[in-house]
C-alpha cells in the first residue's frame, strides 16, 4: 500500500479523541435550547409573512403562487433538518452528563459467573492484507471469556488473476499466523490460572493467602503480558496514521492497562493489603480473555447452497444461517454443497453457535474493553429487549488528505447525532460495527429460497444500508437499539473524491424505499397499545429522507432564479443557530470552527452524489429491482470518478457565475449574494477536495474509456462456447432450463465484476 502524501492544511495531530465524552456545564445546554426557540421563532416568522405579503396582501398569479409554495416548502424542510440537528444535540448533551462509567471490578465478576458466547463476523471483499489483519488483531485482543472471530471473505475463490490468488491465499495465511502467534501467550496463562486453582484446593476459597505468594505471581503475569504486547506493537510497521492509531490506541494502550494493573497489585503488596481468592482469580482469568479466542475464515462462495449475491448483507446472512449446525460437503452437478447431517452422522463442518454477534467492518477497529462493556450493559435484566449495541464510529485523525479530513470532521458529527438520536429511543443501527442479539435477528429472519436450499435472511438486502431496514424491521418487533456513550470504535473515511463518491452514493440510496415500511411501524406499534413517541418518529423520518428533500431543496435553489420578494432575513435568522451549534460541535471535537465553511463547500460537490442516489431509490422503487453498486478502478492510488460526477463540480461553478452576473444585472441582490457565496464555496471545495490535476486526469479517464472498446473476455467466450455441452449431472440435477439461466446468470455476473 503506497503511503499518502500529506497535503497543506490537513492535521498533523494524531491523538484520538478521548474515549468518555466531557460532562457538558448547563450553560451549553441551555444554549442549545435558545437555538431551538429562535429557529423556531424566525421560521414561524418567515412563513407568516411570506404568505401574508405574497398571497393576502397582493393577488398572486399561478406562477408566483406555485413558487411562493415551493420556496416555504424548501425553506421548511430545510429548517425542519436543523431542528432535529438541534435537538438530537440535546439529546447529547443530556446522555454524556448522566453517564457514568461501569467499573472493570463489576464487569469481571460478571462474566467470571456469567460466559455467553460472542462470534465475530468481519466480512470482507477485495480489501488490503494490513486493513483486514489490524481489524481481526482488535478484534482478537478484546477481553472477552469466550470469543470466536470469523472473517468472511467474499472475493471470487477461483479467479483468472494470479494477483487476486495470490491475495487471497496471503490473507488466509494472515489469519492462521495471528492464531499460532497467541498460541504460546494463551497456554502460559491458561497453565498460571490452573497452578494457582491447584495450590487453593486445599484451602478454602475465602481463606486469605497471607504468603502474597498468588499476588506476586499475579504482578509477573501482567508484566509478562505488558512486555509482549509492546513487542508485538514494536514489530509493528507504523507507516500512516492509521497505523499509528492502531500501534498506540489498540496495542499499546492495553499494555498501558496492563502494566498499571501490575502496578496497582504490586502497591497493594507493598501495603500488604490483602486481596480474595475470587478477585485474584478474577484478575487470571482477564489475561486468558485477552489472549485465547478461536480465529477462522469462511468463504461463501465455495457452495452453491449459500447466496452468491455481491452485498454485505448477503455475506452475513450466508454464515448466520450455518450458526449451531454440523454439515457434511457434497458435491451435486460439479458445485459444492452443505448439508445438515444426521445423527451420529459424520460431517466435514461445524459452525458453533452463539448468544451474541458481532459485526464487523473491515476497515474498522475496536478499542479495548468494546466487547465487555456492551456486552454487560445487554445483560442487565433492565435491558433485555435491546436487539442492537453499538459505538458509532469516530474518524481516525491525522489524516493526509484535505478530503479525508473534513469528512471525518462529518463522521465526528455524525458520532454525536447518533448519541442524541438514542436517548428519544429513535437509534439506527450503523453496520460498521454493532453487538447483536442472535435471538433477535431470528424474530425478524425472513425465509428464502437459494438454489433450492432453504435460506433464512436475517438482515435485508432490498437496499445498499441494510443496517437500517434492519432497524426498523427490530423495532416494529419491539426491540431496542442503543447506542453506548463512549468512542470505543473507529472506521476508514474516504481518502479521495472517488471512494467518497462510492460510499456517499451508497448512503443516499435506499432511505426513500424504507419509509413505507417506518409508516407501517408505526401504525403497527400504536394498535399494539405501544405507540412509538412523535420525536422518534420525526428523528427517524428525517435520518431516511433529509438527503432527498436537502438535495432537491438546494438543486432548485442553485438553478431557479425565485423573486428576490421570497428572500428574507428571517430565513438567515433561522439558519445561524444551526451553523453556530455546528461550529460549536466542529471545535469541541478539535476541529476548526471556520470548517462549517468547509462542510458547506464539501455538501455542494456531494449534491449530483446524493441527487443519483435519491433517483436511484426512485428507480428501485419503480422497478423493484435492485439497484448493484460498481466498485471503481484505482488510478494513481486513488479512485477514479465516472461518469458526471467528474463535471458536475464544474458546471455548478459556471452555473453558479452566471447565476450571480444574471441576478446582479436585473437587480436581485439576494439572489446575486446566494450565487456568488455558492461559487466561492464550490470552487474552494473543488480545488481543495478534488484537485485540479485529479479532475483533469478523471476527464482523460472517462475519454478513453468511452473511446476505447474493452476486448471480450477469453473466459467469456469459452463459457459461452461450453454452454452447448451437455453436463447429465447438471440436468438430472437442475433441469436443462435451469442450467442454461445458471450459466447465463454466471456470465453476466463476471461482466458486472471484471
Amino acid at each position: 500500500m503506497t503511503v499518502r502524501k500529506r497535503q497543506f492544511g490537513t492535521e498533523k495531530d494524531l491523538f484520538a479523541l478521548p474515549v468518555r465524552h466531557m460532562k457538558e456545564n448547563n450553560r451549553k445546554l441551555s444554549i442549545n435550547r435558545i437555538f431551538i426557540v429562535v429557529t423556531l421563532l424566525f421560521w414561524v416568522c418567515y412563513v407568516s409573512s411570506t404568505v401574508y405579503k405574497q398571497m393576502i396582501e397582493v393577488t398572486p398569479n399561478f406562477r408566483s403562487a406555485v413558487e411562493t409554495i415551493l420556496y416555504i416548502v424548501i425553506v421548511t424542510l430545510l429548517d425542519f433538518s436543523a431542528l432535529m440537528y438541534l435537538i438530537e444535540r440535546e439529546g447529547a448533551l443530556k446522555r454524556f452528563e448522566q453517564h457514568t462509567r461501569v467499573p472493570r471490578q463489576n464487569m469481571e465478576a460478571h462474566f467470571s459467573k456469567r460466559q455467553p458466547k460472542m462470534m465475530v463476523l468481519v466480512p470482507s471483499y477485495d480489501e488490503e492484507i494490513k486493513v483486514i489483519r489490524q481489524t481481526l488483531l482488535s478484534a482478537v485482543l478484546q477481553e472477552y471469556p469466550d470469543i470466536h472471530i470469523v472473517l468472511l471473505l467474499d472475493d471470487k475463490p477461483k479467479s483468472g488473476h494470479q494477483e487476486a490468488i495470490d491475495k487471497l491465499e496471503s490473507t488466509k495465511a494472515a489469519v492462521l499466523d495471528i492464531s499460532k502467534r497467541f498460541e504460546g501467550p494463551s497456554q502460559r496463562f491458561k497453565q498460571s490460572l490452573r497452578s494457582f486453582e491447584n495450590k487453593k484446593k486445599s484451602k478454602k476459597k475465602s481463606q486469605v493467602d497471607h504468603g502474597f505468594e498468588a499476588t506476586q505471581k499475579l504482578v509477573q503475569e501482567y508484566e509478562w503480558a505488558a512486555d509482549w504486547l509492546m513487542a508485538l506493537a514494536n514489530s509493528e510497521k507504523a507507516a500512516d496514521h492509521v497505523d499509528h492509531f492502531f500501534v498506540d490506541k489498540v496495542i499499546k494502550a492495553l499494555a498501558d492497562n496492563l502494566y498499571l494493573t501490575s502496578s496497582a497489585i504490586n502497591k497493594a503488596i507493598s501495603e500488604e493489603a490483602a486481596m480474595s481468592y475470587e478477585r485474584i482469580h478474577q484478575l487470571h482469568c482477564r489475561l486468558i480473555w485477552i489472549f485465547t479466542f478461536n480465529i477462522s475464515f469462511f468463504q461463501r462462495k465455495d457452495y452453491l447452497s449459500l447466496s452468491h449475491e455481491a452485498n454485505k448483507a448477503m455475506n452475513l446472512n450466508s454464515y448466520i444461517n450455518l450458526m449451531g449446525g454440523k454439515y457434511k460437503v457434497e458435491k451435486i452437478a460439479n458445485n459444492k454443497v452443505l448439508l445438515p447431517v444426521q445423527e451420529n452422522e459424520s460431517f466435514g463442518l461445524e459452525v458453533p453457535d452463539s448468544e451474541y454477534i458481532l459485526t464487523l467492518d473491515a476497515d474498522s477497529i475496536l478499542l479495548m474493553e468494546y466487547c465487555l462493556r456492551l456486552v454487560y450493559l445487554m445483560d442487565q435484566k433492565q435491558n433485555e429487549q435491546i436487539a442492537v449495541t453499538q459505538t458509532p464510529y469516530s474518524s481516525f485523525r491525522g489524516s493526509p488528505t484535505r478530503i479525508e479530513r473534513i469528512t471525518g470532521s462529518t463522521t465526528d458529527i455524525q458520532h454525536l447525532l447518533h448519541q442524541g438520536s438514542t436517548h428519544f429511543e429513535a437509534t439506527f443501527w450503523v453496520g460498521a460495527n454493532a453487538v447483536i442479539r442472535k435471538k433477535a435477528l431470528e424474530e425478524i429472519a425472513e425465509v428464502d429460497d437459494i438454489h433450492g436450499f432453504v435460506f433464512q435472511r436475517f438482515i435485508q438486502d432490498r437496499t445498499v444500508i441494510e443496517d437500517t431496514e434492519s432497524s426498523i424491521d427490530l423495532r416494529r418487533k419491539g426491540w431496542r437499539l442503543y447506542n453506548y456513550p463512549e468512542r470505543l470504535s473507529y472506521s476508514a473515511t474516504p481518502p479521495d473524491f472517488g471512494s467518497l463518491v462510492i460510499q456517499r452514493g451508497r448512503w443516499a440510496n435506499g432511505g426513500l424505499l424504507i419509509l413505507p415500511k417506518l409508516l407501517s411501524a408505526r401504525k403497527q406499534l400504536k394498535r399494539e397499545g405501544k405507540p412509538m413517541r412523535r420525536l422518534e418518529f420525526l428523528i427517524r423520518v428525517n435520518y431516511m429522507c433529509s438527503v432527498a428533500w436537502a438535495s432537491f431543496g438546494l438543486l432548485f435553489l442553485l438553478i431557479y432564479p425565485f423573486d428576490s420578494k421570497l428572500l428574507s432575513l428571517f430565513i438567515l435568522l433561522s439558519a445561524i443557530p444551526y451553523f453556530m451549534a455546528m461550529a460549536s460541535d466542529l471545535k469541541y471535537l478539535r476541529y476548526k470552527r471556520l470548517d462549517v465553511f468547509g462542510i458547506y463547500g464539501f455538501n455542494l460537490l456531494l449534491l449530483p452524489v446524493n441527487l443519483a442516489g435519491v433517483f436511484k431509490s426512485i428507480q428501485q422503487g419503480l422497478t423493484n429491482k435492485k439497484i448493484p453498486f460498481a466498485r471503481t478502478p484505482k488510478v494513481d492510488n486513488r479512485t477514479s470518478v465516472h461518469g458526471w460526477y467528474v463535471f458536475a463540480p464544474i458546471a455548478i461553478i459556471v452555473y453558479s457565475v452566471l447565476t450571480c452576473l444574471t441576478s446582479y444585472q436585473d437587480g436581485n441582490w439576494p439572489n446575486a449574494l446566494f450565487a456568488g457565496f455558492n461559487t466561492v464555496a464550490a470552487l474552494w471545495a473543488t480545488i481543495s477536495y478534488i484537485g485540479l490535476m485529479n479532475m483533469v486526469k478523471d476527464i482523460l479517464n472517462n475519454f478513453l474509456n468511452w473511446l476505447l472498446v474493452e476486448e471480450k473476455s477469453e473466459k467469456i467466450e469459452n463459457a459461452t462456447e461450453q454452454s452447448e455441452e451437455i453436463d447429465w449431472r447438471s440436468i438430472l440435477y437442475y433441469g436443462e432450463k435451469e442450467e442454461k439461466l445458471s450459466l447465463r446468470v454466471a456470465i453476466e455476473h463476471h461482466k458486472a465484476h471484471d
